[in-house]
């Protein structure tokens, strides 16, 4: 009986302590039980038992499934998307606990798109797991789906992703280990999180660099037959006590019930623009700047910043304060949440206007729509399918983080791929081809005698390419955007099918390892400019996804790598190479592996100078 639940609990993926497994196998010894310890931590059954061998699953994977019952719904029968938000938190910090072995706390959520409405009856499937491990903080990917009981239904509801800090005695910051990746989906995620990372960290500097550039007066929007509302008549203030059912294990107040409160008054603020009840389409990070603890009173302030067409934007902030009303209110969080009012065929209605009031609310409606360009920026560059046409998208400074970003992670994505196949191999040059879909991409590597961050040097200044690369004419500088991306219009040697110059507007954006392990980067991707259209005197061309990784192999070697995922244009040059009817790749990168010898004396010299 011991041994069968034993087994049960192997088989659910329950964790069981060490102690209790070595008890429960010492008690057993003689017994016909079918289990036996290999190793600490792992379990495999003798020959002759029934099961088979369980997968090797992610340490950190924690999953949740939660019928949906009327005590978590709204007044449509829906779930109330505040519990859902509970529920998401409660499993993103079990898995960072699991990572950590100590508490955590929710650091930030980042912008989250609500696809689809749960009803009652329908079950909500939660999966968290930790992407990447920082040095005390550690993003935690969420993925929210709900499954119908009755049809056997699965559908798609957000995705998420957490950021925690790991807590020791008196909320000191703890070291975390580093994450090591399995699966080539966790490879991606991995590699990826540092990206998002980065664009946390500037996105209010986005924001502020749009409000700068656009102009200072408020211009209220028109639309026929609607009057203005107020933004004061939206306004909502109120306050909760946290009690115990309200923190976590800690003592603090529990993360989830923060946003779900905060989730609860921007509601009624957007019912009081527009009359009817709205539903929750999208909410912009919640940023956590501080704890709050059970017997503190949160504040809850929500009101309407802008409404458009629509949809409108409600700005929503959490204050604590204790039972001393001297005590000044500490900022625990702020938000800001989208809103859309739906008629009875599901399509969005027509929103009144609002009217800001004089001095913040000029500028929270501002900031508002300031936002909205910013969340339609990003969505374009994120949903923006290699299938389609063009695969430039235009370059301005309010997406200039996003595309960015993008260009980044497709590299990255493109190297986390698996099923890599060697297809020629010359000398120290070897080229690996992936198809997949309809994509034939590819990949040149060598190990060169030179530091890694000699190379990444070298590599990233396009206007240095035509030393090496034969295929490249030259390569101007046109916009310097800051340290990491760059701006370039090449034009290449390759005649089109005009039989003109092919000539490319390309992004550069170049990072430095996150952690140790990591690879210097640069990625290339095509972007338009209005101050380079495209001439009559040359074909213009596109780049989908190239780019340089490079390794750190030992003080004085680095591995060296070039991705590309063909377009069209390119497609035959690279078919010509795999095939072996052509030398020209290897040629080309013997000539890079030369320039990259002849060159780094200079650049030693150069870099002492400074």
């Amino acid at each position: 009986l011991l041994s069968r639940c034993l087994l049960k609990m192997v088989k659910g993926n329950i964790v069981v302590p060490e102690e209790i497994l070595s008890f429960c196998c010492n008690g057993l010894q003689g017994s016909t039980s079918p289990l036996r310890v290999q190793e600490p931590g792992e379990w495999e059954e003798v020959p002759g038992a029934m099961a088979s061998p369980l997968p090797t699953r992610n340490p950190t994977e924690v999953e949740m499934s939660q019928l949906v019952l009327p005590c978590h719904t709204n007044h449509r029968g829906e779930l109330s998307t505040g519990q859902l938000l509970k529920w998401i938190d409660t499993a993103a910090c079990l898995s960072a606990e699991r990572h950590a072995g100590c508490p955590c706390v929710t650091a930030s959520m980042d912008d989250i798109y609500f696809e689809h409405t749960i009803s009652v009856g329908q079950v909500v499937n939660i999966k968290a797991k930790v992407n990447r491990a920082f040095n005390s903080s550690m993003e935690v990917g969420i993925q929210v789906s709900y499954e119908d009981l009755c049809s056997g239904k699965h559908c798609s509801i957000c995705k998420a992703y957490a950021t925690f800090v790991a807590q020791g005695p008196s909320s000191s910051k703890v070291k975390l280990k580093p994450l090591t990746p399995q699966t080539e989906e966790e490879k991606t995620e991995h590699s990826i999180a540092a990206e998002r990372r980065r664009m946390r960290l500037v996105h209010k500097d986005t924001l502020k660099d749009l409000l700068i550039r656009s102009p200072r007066e408020t211009e209220l929007e028109t639309r026929d037959g609607s009057v203005a509302v107020p933004a004061e008549k939206t306004r909502v203030e109120s306050v909760e006590l946290v009690l115990p059912p309200h923190a976590n294990h800690q003592g603090n107040t529990f993360g989830g019930q923060i946003m779900a409160w905060m989730e609860n008054v921007a509601t009624i603020a957007a019912s009081r623009l527009c009359h009817a009840h709205p539903t929750l389409r999208a909410i912009e990070m919640f940023h956590f700047r501080g704890p709050s603890q059970v017997g503190d009173r949160l504040v809850l302030k929500a009101i309407v910043n802008n409404a458009f067409k629509n949809s409108m934007e409600v700005g929503v902030c959490a204050e604590a304060y204790g039972q001393e009303m001297s005590i000044s209110r500490r900022h625990i969080n702020s938000a800001f949440m989208t809103f859309e009012v739906l008629d009875q065929e599901g399509r969005p209605r027509t929103l009144p206007m609002v009217a800001p009031e004089p001095g913040d609310g000029e500028r929270r409606y501002r900031e508002a729509s300031a936002r909205k360009k910013i969340r339609l920026d990003r969505k374009y560059v994120v949903s923006c399918k290699q299938t389609e046409v063009p695969l430039s998208v235009p370059w301005d400074q309010s997406n200039k983080v996003y595309l960015s970003y993008n260009n980044v992670s497709a590299l990255k994505t493109l190297v986390a791929k698996a099923n890599w196949t060697l297809a020629r191999e010359k000398e120290k040059v070897r080229m690996y081809t992936l198809e997949e879909d309809k994509f034939l991409s590819f990949r040149i590597e060598m190990s060169v005698r030179i530091a890694a961050s000699q190379a990444f040097s070298l590599l990233s200044d396009l206007r240095r390419r035509h030393e090496w690369d034969s295929h490249y004419a030259s390569a101007e500088l046109v916009q310097q955007v800051d340290d990491d991306d760059m701006i370039y219009h090449v034009v290449s040697q390759t005649l089109s099918h005009e039989n003109k110059p092919q000539d490319f507007v390309i992004l550069a954006s170049r990072r430095k390892p996150c952690s140790k392990g990591d690879p210097y980067v640069v990625a290339f991707r095509s972007v338009t400019l209005p101050t380079h259209p495209a001439s009559a005197g040359f074909t213009r061309g596109e780049t989908l996804c190239s780019g340089f990784c490079i390794w750190t192999e030992s003080d004085e070697t680095s591995k060296v790598a070039y991705y590309n995922q063909a377009t069209p244009g390119y497609l035959n040059y690279v078919t010509t190479n795999v095939a072996g009817l052509s030398s020209n790749f290897c040629a080309t990168f013997e000539a890079c592996e030369k320039f990259l010898l002849k060159n780094k004396e200079d650049l030693i010299v150069r870099l002492q100078d400074l």
